[in-house]
């Protein structure tokens, strides 16, 4: 496979002054686009490429190359609207795919929960599971374990589609042919809004399995068991404001769940549950930030802990002594010098090892794809997700830290517009979503940050009490308090940037998205002289709101989240929701909607727009009828660019 010599058209780098009709519009539409290639593996026997790419229709495609001749074996995509979703092999000449299509009006595609097989030359497709099988089920499937000592086997697990409360059934199905058998059913439903989890060992049993109960305030489950047959135990539960432990596989002989757990940590620390004595047992640990295992691989399947990958000043990762698969350990530790500060993933490999398809990426580097050869030590371009964007050319974001008033050490991402001096510079501030257990990060590229930065804004992305990543106390001291001390920790680090000189102090907008979109305007309700004009995206803006209309409401497990998050008295609530304080606003509003938007409805939306205009307050409106929570379409992105950078221009351009 060869890159595609694309071109870019590079903006100018140092505009003097910042006008509407100064907007890139290239820009915009390089980071509007969906990636072109999503997903590359190789074959386990290092033959054969597969890669998901997009046509210029927009659909997603499975491509298979023959490497040696560099010849394209088949090119699979779905019927109508139907995209490829995921892929794997199977073994050496057949592989696996999922689908995911278009719904009504929704452009986000959403997964048909069927599982396709077909042989790399595209011959003998079949459709294994679902309503279009021979079976006919209605049932959503779902892929457990690839099962590499077995040829044609894979390991999958259904649920009913007409359930509200299903059960997981587990099967061993042929691939070339359709037939399955039964692997026993796992003693968990799968409440809605939650989902249950299944860790099987290296013979393909299911060993493991872990549920949520909403009806005991969404208490976590642990079940074991000991083998086939065998009866299920409860090996651990606890509750979600008391830490646990949160398994993530097998080790080799089955005798331990390797996990991450803060039972015993403030962080995410790495662990071991032992099956028969129930202790837990801490790997490793890093006291101001979570971790995530290195695992070694055999067959394509983690085999060994080797190390521990976090980001905290930088993205970094250190490895344990006493290991057996060194060799593994001496490439990745390469692979990861090879490209500083950044994320380095392991995509596949061949069953030999001596093949890997090799994913690197970051804030500011694209994704790009290589195949590795570890015999003979060389790393081979294969494809960049977004070849049109370029690094040297991207406006480069850093990790910044910064004290609250109240001394906690804050850390943020600062995107700086290329080609200036970082000072009086407008400034952009943006709040994540979500808000809890997420948080903004280095590994990845931002497009709102980029485009703003790309016409002269600086952009503050802070990690504000309850975000995740930093620990359990830092996450929870953001619960109750979404419309108070994590607006402090925005404002805090707005005001450190102004004292530094990096901001100019009349110039600071705030936008957001989701969580975000709240936190925007109650930003701007609270520092009504700071900020010149507030962007609200798919944002909340009623919190009583939120448990009578949107998909969080509507499941036991999302109620049960709201109690514990947001405040617990309507008064409480009233006082932190925009639409009850904006005759504290002094800053013109945009308010940015999807029409189908079911995490947060409309209704948000409409109830903002209409108390800014009965108190004859200046606002703007974008609503897209056939977006969700977020705008999928490329268009819709541009459009929104073009005039939220307008609207930034007015207030705050030079």
């Amino acid at each position: 496979m060869k890159i595609s010599n694309l071109w870019v058209i590079v903006a100018l780098l140092t505009p003097t002054f910042i006008f509407a009709a100064e907007i890139k519009e290239e820009v915009l539409e390089n980071y509007a686009k969906h990636a072109q290639y999503l997903d590359v593996k190789i074959s386990p026997n290092g033959k054969h490429l597969a890669a998901t790419s997009r046509n210029p229709e927009g659909t997603v495609q499975l491509t298979v190359l023959d490497i040696k001749n560099n010849k394209i074996l088949s090119v699979t995509q779905g019927k109508g609207n139907e995209s490829v979703a995921s892929f794997n092999w199977v073994n050496d000449d057949r592989l696996i795919m999922t689908m995911a299509r278009e719904v009504g009006s929704l452009d986000m595609p959403l997964p048909t929960g069927e599982i396709f097989a077909m042989d790399a030359d595209g011959g003998n497709q079949l459709i294994l599971t679902g309503p279009r099988s021979d079976g006919g089920e209605y049932e959503f499937a779902q892929l457990l374990d690839m099962l590499p000592d077995e040829k044609d086997n894979i390991l999958i697990y259904t649920r009913s589609m007409m359930s509200s409360e299903p059960y997981l059934d587990i099967y061993r199905m042929r691939t070339n042919s359709g037939r399955k058998r039964s692997e026993g059913r796992i003693p968990l439903k799968a409440y809605r809004s939650t989902n249950v989890q299944v860790l099987v060992d290296r013979e393909g049993i299911a060993r493991v399995a872990v549920g949520v109960d909403p009806q005991a305030d969404n208490r976590t489950i642990i079940l074991a068991r000991e083998g086939a047959n065998k009866e299920w135990y409860e090996l651990a539960s606890y509750n979600t404001d008391e830490g646990g432990f949160a398994p993530l596989l097998l080790n080799a002989d089955a005798t331990k769940v390797i996990g991450l757990s803060n039972s015993q940590t403030d962080t995410q620390a790495i662990a071991t549950l032992d099956l028969k004595t129930k202790k837990e047992t801490i790997v490793a640990e890093h006291p101001a930030t979570d971790l995530s295992p290195i695992m070694s691989l055999t067959k394509g399947r983690a085999q060994e802990l080797v190390g521990a990958a976090f980001e905290y000043d930088s993205i970094d990762a250190v490895f344990f002594e006493d290991i057996q698969d060194k060799r593994f350990v001496q490439i990745v530790q390469a692979l990861i010098q090879s490209f500083p500060n950044h994320s380095v993933s392991i995509n596949s490999v061949t069953h030999d090892n001596n093949q890997a398809i090799i994913r690197v990426g970051s804030a500011n580097l694209p994704t790009t794809f290589y195949l590795f050869d570890s015999e003979n030590n060389k790393l081979l371009p294969l494809a960049a997700a977004t070849p049109w964007l370029k690094a040297k050319e991207m406006p480069k974001t850093e990790i910044i830290t910064y004290k609250t008033r109240d001394g906690l050490t804050i850390r943020a991402l600062l995107t700086l517009p290329p080609g200036k001096e970082a000072k009086d510079l407008p400034l952009i501030l943006i709040p994540h979503g979500g808000p809890h257990g997420i948080r903004d990060t280095i590994t990845r590229i931002d497009g709102d940050a980029k485009v703003f930065a790309e016409h002269g804004y600086a952009v503050l992305q802070p990690n504000f009490r309850g975000s995740g990543g930093y620990g359990r106390e830092f996450l929870e001291l953001g619960h109750k308090n979404w419309g108070t001390t994590m607006i402090n920790d925005m404002t805090d680090g707005v005001q450190h940037l102004i004292k530094e000189k990096v901001a100019d102090a009349d110039r600071i907008c705030v936008y957001g998205a989701s969580y975000g979109g709240y936190a925007a305007l109650q930003s701007a309700i609270r520092e009504p002289d700071l900020y010149k004009c507030t962007v609200g995206f798919v944002g909340v803006y009623d919190l009583d709101l939120m448990y009578e209309q949107g998909d969080i409401s509507e499941a036991q497990a999302g109620r049960n989240y709201l109690d514990q998050v947001l405040p617990s008295t309507p008064e409480e609530r009233k006082a932190q929701s925009p639409v009850h304080n904006t005759d504290k606003l002094k800053a013109p509003v945009f308010i940015i909607q999807g029409g189908r938007d079911v995490r947060v409805p409309k209704e948000h939306a409409f109830r903002l727009r209409d108390k800014l205009k009965a108190q004859n307050h200046p606002y703007e409106w974008m609503m897209k009828d056939g977006e969700g929570h977020g705008f999928y379409k490329p268009e819709n992105n541009i459009e929104r660019w073009e005039q939220m950078l307008e609207f930034f221009d007015k207030y705050i351009g030079e």
